[in-house]
């Protein structure tokens, strides 16, 4: 069981590159709508969601490899088992599949698990400074413009 963070960090990177082939390495000219091997791997009747399942298998192993907790595990069970049974249904499933990408929703899980463990804030993709910072604006443009015409 991994213990140091440069482990931590080497499993995070294997995860990564995972779930991008399974998830997002394909993108669909003209739009920002990537999809990866797994729907396409799904377009095969019901083996190909068993093999997507399969697949899938790879982060919860390196989750139970670095032993994170169960309620982690459970909710990657959880969307292993979503992506499945919405993706045995044809041609909407596969479009699911390609939408809901339950690798990379349980390698951010395990992230945030291990960020933890590690005592660091993992790092944010919503850039919550700009958010707050123009929030904090546009409550003093409304504000002048009420105290200006009120």
């Amino acid at each position: 069981m991994p213990q140091s963070e440069s482990e931590y960090r080497r499993t995070l990177e294997r995860l990564d590159r995972f779930s991008y082939y399974t998830d997002s390495n394909i993108r669909i000219p003209f739009t920002r709508i990537r999809f990866g091997l797994s729907p396409l791997i799904g377009l095969l009747p019901v083996i190909g969601d068993f093999a997507g399942l399969i697949l899938s298998l790879y982060v919860l192993y390196e989750a139970q490899k670095v032993g994170a907790d169960r309620s982690v595990k459970r909710k990657m069970i959880r969307n292993m088992m979503i992506e499945f049974l919405v993706g045995i249904i044809p041609v909407f499933g596969d479009v699911f599949d390609a939408l809901f990408k339950a690798n990379t929703k349980n390698t951010e899980l395990l992230r945030h698990y291990l960020y933890r463990q590690l005592g660091e804030q993992p790092p944010s993709k919503f850039p919550w400074r700009v958010f707050w910072v123009l929030s904090l604006v546009l409550l003093m443009a409304v504000w002048l413009i009420w105290y200006v015409w009120g």
